[in-house]
Formats: C-alpha cells, structure tokens, sequence
C-alpha cells in the first residue's frame, strides 16, 4: 500500500515515516501544497494523509484536487479541533481525521478501519437501483435520471447504511453509530438531522415528502420502495 504523506513539520513527517514503512506501507513525504499537487498529479496513492495548516495553503486545497480525479481514502492531520474545521474536512470528502498530538497505533488504526471499509465496498461490488437513483457499490458513485449527484463522505456513508439495511427500521441511534468512526465526538442527533435533510435535499423528487428515506414517526428512518 502506498501512502502519501503531506506534513509540514519535518520531525512529526520522519517520524510517521520511519513508523509507517515499519508497518508495511510504502510512504512519499511531501511538506508543502506545492509539491504535493505535483506529486499527486504524477503518481498513484492508495490513502492520503493530509495536514489541514501548510505553509503555503491548506490540506483542503489537496483534498479537493484528490476529489477530483478519484475517491482514494483520505485522512486528515489536525491540531485546529474546532468543530467547524473536522465538519469542513469531512463535508470536502475526508473520511476520518485525528487531532494532534496522536499515538501511532491510534493513526495505524484509524489508517486500518478506513482501508477495511473501502476493501468492502470492492468485495460488494454491486449496482443499487430504485426508481431513478443508482448507486454504484464499486466506485462510490450515486446517479439520479443519469446526472452524477455529489455526496459528502458522511452523506454517502449514512446513504449506505440504508442500503445495506434495506427495509428495515432504523433508529436514530442506529444511524449515529454507523458513521460515528468518521466523525466522533461531532456527530450528534443534530447533526443527523441535518446531514438527513441535506441527503433527501439532493436525492428527493420532493423533499418535503420523501419517498426514497421515508421517516417512520416515533421509530426512525427507512429506505423506501
């Protein structure tokens, strides 16, 4: 697996370095934005690990470019723990972050769990259809009457998780759970709600009468159909 790694203080890079290829993965190591969309648009990366503050930018600027031209996991490096920063990353298509200072085996774990989630998406590699939306397993790519729709990670992965429990009763808890390794101590029943009501925003023939997440009073959530 090769990694890159976009990290601007040259002690903390060395380190994660030395301790990644000990653990197998096969790194490159870049401290700025400049030479990271060099080598980002010269070579081919199985995970991103990006610092959000950069000398001459932000990791965002580089997880926008990955976005672009693939859906490779990406996970960011942050010190700046505000919530409106972990919601920025995540929305742009992150799939997890972790805050400074960290512990390697917390960094090889969470590396673990965002490889194992996108291997099962390969091993079901299959085509959902309802009605008019398409949802494309291999690729992670969502479809409605042929036009691609943009959904952020935690969208997708909530979308999933519907899928994946096709005509069953979600709770509201049962739903947090599964996106709660993505975005931790942010995901709240708040959140959910919104992050909700922007899927049915981009998904729904109506919003205001779901037909594809469908609400089932004083229990949870179904997909519909």
């Amino acid at each position: 697996m090769k990694i890159l790694l976009v990290e601007d203080d040259r002690t903390i890079a060395a380190g994660l370095e030395y301790s990644l290829q000990n653990e197998g993965f096969d790194i490159a190591v870049c401290h700025d934005i400049h030479s990271g969309k060099k080598i980002i648009s010269e070579q081919v990366f199985g995970l991103y690990l990006l610092d959000v503050s950069l000398p001459d930018g932000t990791g965002y600027e580089l997880c926008n470019m990955i976005r672009e031209k693939s859906n490779t996991p990406i996970i960011f490096l942050t010190a700046l723990d505000e919530e409106v920063n972990v919601v920025m990353g995540l929305d742009m298509g992150a799939d997890d972050y972790i805050t400074k200072p960290f512990r390697l085996r917390e960094l090889i774990s969470r590396i673990k769990s965002v490889l194992r989630r996108y291997s099962k998406g390969s091993d079901n590699a299959a085509v959902f259809e309802m009605g008019a939306l398409q949802v494309n397993m291999l690729d992670a790519k969502v479809m409605k009457n042929q036009k691609e729709i943009n959904l952020t990670a935690l969208e997708y992965r909530l979308l999933l998780t519907f899928i994946n429990h096709k005509g069953q009763i979600l709770t509201r808890n049962q739903l947090l759970e599964s996106i709660w390794d993505v975005a931790g101590d942010f995901v709240n029943d708040n959140t959910l709600t919104v992050y909700i009501k922007r899927i049915r925003d981009k998904l729904e023939d109506d919003p205001q009468k779901p037909q594809i997440i469908q609400t089932v009073r004083g229990l949870g959530y179904k997909l519909g159909g």
